[in-house]
């Protein structure tokens, strides 16, 4: 039984499924232990589901927001009204205060 089932492990449909599982299997712990979710606060399943779902959108923003920023740049916005007058006449434009520290 054990040889069977150990020669099953190294077939790739195997490992397939079980990549599946343990990225599963992951998310859940850390939403039962990380977050608290092995007791409800409320009672009912209707609100029970609602917190569960509620915790899940805060996971997922936590996640997102831990996330590396994009390598591209974003594209620039384009030139005000004012910005257009000051190119045209050749006045420099005054720094913004989100630039001066860099």
């Amino acid at each position: 039984m054990q040889l069977r089932v150990r020669t099953e492990q190294q077939t790739p449909e195997w490992t397939t499924r079980y990549a599946v599982r343990s990225g599963v299997v992951g998310t859940v712990n850390e939403f039962a232990h990380g977050y608290g979710m092995r007791r409800r606060r409320y009672r009912g399943q209707g609100k029970a589901h609602i917190q569960h779902v509620l915790t899940a959108i805060a996971v997922n923003i936590e996640r997102l927001s831990g996330l590396p920023p994009t390598e591209e740049a974003p594209t620039p916005r384009r030139p005000t009204a004012f910005q257009n007058y000051l190119d045209q006449r050749e006045i420099p434009r005054p720094k913004s205060w989100r630039t001066l520290g860099r």
